[in-house]
């Protein structure tokens, strides 16, 4: 598969504000094992090999295990996630099929504010969007992994 485009390179100003967003929700209060999760389930969800490879690394450098690695695809049947990671991973996938169902039932919102602060939901929101558009660039443009 051969890249079609550099939207960094065509946009940098778009980048630019994007890894802004980025930067505030590393900084955050919201677990940075949980963000990387959920960028990796949701990269998982829409395709999208760029992320799916760049979040692993990123996850395996900051001491991830291999067993929960593997094990994101099939979070509800593994037992090596916090019942916070499992709310969080529950809301990422909602929020990645919203034409699919009902767009994220109660029982998934109140999970999530079960083990989140409303400070702390109002960034996952923002997480949860953010990979979403970083995963539909990188899909469109076919961004190759491993750069």
């Amino acid at each position: 598969m051969t890249q079609r485009i550099n939207v960094a390179q065509q946009v940098p100003q778009a980048f630019h504000h994007f890894l802004a967003v980025e930067k505030l929700l590393h900084e955050s209060e919201l677990p940075t094992s949980t963000l990387e999760l959920v960028k990796l389930r949701a990269s998982q969800i829409n395709g999208c090999a760029y992320c799916v490879d760049m979040h692993s690394r990123d996850m395996k450098k900051a001491g991830e295990s291999d067993e929960r690695l593997w094990m994101v695809a099939a979070w509800r049947e593994a037992t090596v996630f916090t019942p916070e990671e499992r709310a969080a991973l529950a809301l990422t996938e909602e929020a990645c099929r919203l034409a699919d169902r009902e767009a994220v039932p109660d029982a998934v919102w109140q999970q999530a504010a079960e083990h989140y602060s409303d400070k702390q939901l109002g960034l996952l929101i923002v997480a949860l969007a953010m990979i979403n558009a970083w995963n539909r660039i990188n899909v469109i443009a076919r961004t190759t992994p491993g750069q």
